[in-house]
């Protein structure tokens, strides 16, 4: 407030004195040379104060402003230098409490020497100070068209101002002398404390009215500003936003601003982000992306999709990782109580934990586990895992046609996720865990969504896979620590550069000794809880001939699943006994027990069926679920010309063997004591029984010429015999695989000496000695080998008399 001086205005300003005076001390309070103004008194020196002017009506103060308005007893220090002489005009005492409103009128300005007293009001010395005014002519038309335009421009600030009452511009028009009205515009308007001190300490006041001018165009300009924001934010908002009103306001006065708290999902993403142990280029990332969350309406898609890609981040374990337990011996007895044989496997998973356990940097193996379903590979992850205390988590590659399964999707397509690796990791919440990459055997390869093979390529290499690249997170993660386990039926499916990043451990089916003693320690114990059997007053158990039993009769197989179904099925007919009342006849089950449960048996045992027959001979195969025996029948029968007949369902491979059998004996039939013209004059036939199944592979080289010798000759094959390995058309015997698979499967049958090329010695070497024992080896390198051993001087009964006509007479 202020009131229109009639006087000299330079009379009033120069009505100051020098020296010592009273000294009332202001918080965020300026006041200037001529303007009347109303303070509230609260502090006890400044009560003091007013009380003491009261009584002295003609005493002269100085008016100074602290510098920090908390500071309750300020001293020289922490008041500024510049201020006023002023003259009190009149108290009003305040209804409530002991303050005052005192009303003082600034005289002319003044300049703080010292403090000499504040108690108990302020006092000190002070010294007034010149203030240039308009002299000649031009200056003063200057200083009065600055002045005006100071006028406008503090009405028209007051106009855009809601927080500046109307009455403002009625007191500014209400002032008509330019130096009162630069005074009370610096005074009033609400600049800050700082800018109002050096507005005071300027001497001029041309120069005065120039500087309080260009703060107020900065605060017009703010306000425009301002204006802009929130017309934005209307032009904004629909009718279904309109609860979103404050919100949306707030967001882009933050966003004009450059800063703010965000939505509660960006504080809490920012606290789990500060938490994170990941790397410098990671957490840039993500404060990067956080960022751009901000700017995003949360009605909008964009806000959704940026939100999950952060959630994504936050919630994958970069660097977080369970300690591993190193301690051999409780490894050892974890996998052996889990897992019966499999001793290649438990060796290797030994050494990688004794290799960590002297360098703690070492990179995780790739191992491939490859052999019949039902051996135990999947399960043996999750023993590997509970040696290591580490966490395990399982893909199933099975039908895998898509690339982006593997990588995953790029974020600008709807409904993007991470691939399947980092999904896995993030559930496993560790960065390294056991993974069981399940049925790597079964993805599918080069379909028009990509080669998902191919995409494995970078998550098994050891050299590349600390860097594995998701298409979703756009980001390196390290997967180097990570123990992945992949499992295979057959490694023939594999791409070759996918095998050969991969470390390939063969786990082989169980003989029938081997899957009694699984039963009885893991499969009959597991099924008696699964059906509830095991908390009864009945004490099942399986002894060793039901279990073979079991095994040979009712399984075909190389693993134990069908096994432990069987056994499931037997412990649910009993639970049902129970349950209905009735009589359980055993609680000891033998053979004679288990048709009664299961019904007849669906196979009969792979047996020996003798050598009365000549051309019958026993080979050996191997086949997805294991071993089995292979009978090659050979025929003859008189025609011309004489030709060769394969059935049985052979493949391309089986066929081509049996044509080079059939040319070897062409060129060696001296050897065997037949005439040459009986290939001219009698029909061949070879046989496979068991039409219905498919059957190919060259392993059966060595026991289709044994067949077909036997069947020229009429003489028997050695009884108990097997044989297997590929033959030339040389007669040389080359190596085959499946050894130990078809050993088992010999075993089953009763076969005692097995026949096999001198080169598979080797694999025969690394087999347990469980395996070998009751069969006898006998290791040949070409056909006439084979048949030496083979092929007895005895000829069967009933022995067919091959002629042949002499077809040079005339």
């Amino acid at each position: 407030m202020i009131a229109d001086y009639e006087g000299d205005v330079n009379t009033l300003f120069e009505s100051t004195p020098d020296g010592k005076v009273p000294v009332l001390i202001t918080r965020n309070m300026v006041v200037f040379p001529g303007v009347i103004s109303p303070l509230l008194i609260g502090r006890q020196q400044s009560l003091a104060l007013v009380k003491h002017v009261k009584k002295h009506p003609d005493q002269i103060i100085a008016i100074f402003c602290q510098k920090d308005a908390n500071d309750e007893v300020p001293g020289a220090r922490d008041i500024y230098e510049w201020g006023v002489f002023a003259k009190l005009v009149r108290t009003i005492d305040m209804p409530e409490g002991d303050n005052v409103t005192a009303i003082f009128q600034g005289l002319g300005r003044c300049r703080r020497e010292a403090i000499t007293q504040i108690s108990p009001f302020y006092e000190g010395f002070a010294y007034s100070t010149i203030e240039t005014m308009p002299e000649n002519e031009d200056e003063k038309l200057q200083f009065e068209i600055a002045t005006h335009d100071l006028r406008e421009l503090s009405l028209d600030f007051i106009l855009k101002n809601e927080d500046m009452p109307n009455e403002s511009q009625m007191a500014i028009n209400g002032i008509h002398n330019d130096i009162l009205l630069t005074n009370f515009i610096c005074s009033n308007m609400p600049f800050r404390v700082e800018e109002k001190i050096e507005l005071l300490k300027i001497n001029s006041m041309y120069e005065r009215v120039m500087a309080a001018t260009k703060i107020l165009y900065r605060d017009i300009q703010l306000l425009e500003i301002r204006h802009e924001i929130r017309v934005k934010t209307r032009e904004d908002l629909d009718e279904q936003q309109k609860e979103y009103f404050l919100q949306q306001q707030i967001k882009n006065i933050k966003q004009e601003l450059g800063g703010g708290e965000g939505s509660p999902e960006q504080r809490e993403l920012a606290e789990k982000g500060a938490k994170k142990n990941w790397s410098d280029e990671t957490y840039n990332l993500f404060k990067k992306e956080l960022a751009k969350l901000e700017n995003y309406n949360p009605q909008s898609p964009e806000y959704a999709i940026q939100l999950n890609y952060l959630q994504q981040l936050v919630n994958l374990p970069w660097r977080e990782m369970t300690t591993d337990d190193l301690n051999l011996a409780r490894a050892k007895k974890i996998l052996d109580k889990d897992h019966y044989g499999m001793e290649k496997v438990k060796e290797r998973i030994l050494e990688y934990i004794s290799v960590l356990k002297l360098r703690s940097d070492l990179k995780a193996p790739i191992l491939c586990l490859y052999g019949p379903p039902g051996v135990g590979k999947t399960s043996l992850g999750k023993s590997i895992a509970t040696a290591l205390r580490r966490k395990y988590v399982r893909m199933s590659l099975g039908g895998l046609h898509d690339e982006s399964e593997i990588r995953g999707h790029r974020r600008t397509y709807i409904g993007a996720m991470p691939g399947r690796i980092i999904k896995c990791i993030q559930k496993a919440g560790s960065a390294n865990p056991v993974f069981i990459l399940d049925e790597i055997d079964k993805v599918t390869q080069n379909t028009h969504q990509g080669d998902p093979s191919s995409a494995l390529l970078e998550v098994l290499d050891p050299e590349q896979n600390n860097a594995f690249h998701d298409n979703y997170l756009d980001i390196d993660y390290d997967l180097s620590n990570v123990l992945f386990i992949a499992t295979a039926n057959d490694l023939g499916s594999i791409p070759r550069p996918l095998l050969d990043r991969m470390e390939v451990i063969e786990v082989s089916g169980y003989i029938t000794e081997e899957k009694v003693e699984i039963a009885k320690r893991h499969l009959v114990p597991r099924e008696l809880e699964n059906n509830g059997i095991d908390h009864s007053d009945y004490k099942i158990s399986f002894n060793k001939a039901a279990l073979e039993t079991l095994i040979e009769r009712y399984t075909r197989e190389s693993g134990v699943r069908q096994l432990e179904k069987q056994i499931g099925k037997c412990m649910r007919k009993i639970a049902y006994k129970i349950a209905s009342e009735e009589e359980v006849p055993s609680t000891k089950i033998t053979p004679a027990e288990i048709e009664p449960l299961l019904g007849k048996a669906p196979f009969y045992r792979d047996i020996y069926q003798g050598n009365d027959y000549a051309g019958v001979v026993t080979g050996l195969a191997w086949t997805s679920v294991g071993g089995e025996i292979l009978f090659i029948e050979t025929s003859l029968s008189k025609g011309k010309p004489g030709k060769l007949t394969l059935t049985g369902n052979l493949g391309d491979v089986m066929k081509e063997s049996a044509v080079i059998a059939l040319e070897y004996i062409k060129a060696h039939i001296d050897k065997l004591g037949v005439d040459y013209r009986i290939f001219d004059q009698w029909n061949i036939h070879i046989h496979v029984p068991e039409g219905a199944t498919p059957k190919d592979g060259p392993s059966a080289g060595i026991t289709i010429a044994t067949s077909i010798a036997s069947a020229l000759t009429q003489r028997k094959v050695r009884k108990n015999t097997a044989m297997t390995g590929e033959i030339t058309l040389r007669g040389k015997v080359l190596p085959v695989g499946g050894i130990k698979e078809k050993i088992l499967a010999a075993k089953r049958a009763g076969i005692t000496d097995i026949m096999l090329c001198k080169d598979n010695q080797k694999d025969i070497d690394e087999i347990p000695d469980v395996y070998l024992k009751g069969v006898t080896f006998h290791y040949v390198e070409n056909v006439q080998d084979v048949w030496d051993f083979a092929l007895t001087d005895e000829k069967v009964a009933d022995a067919i008399e091959l002629t042949v006509e002499d077809t040079n007479k005339e």
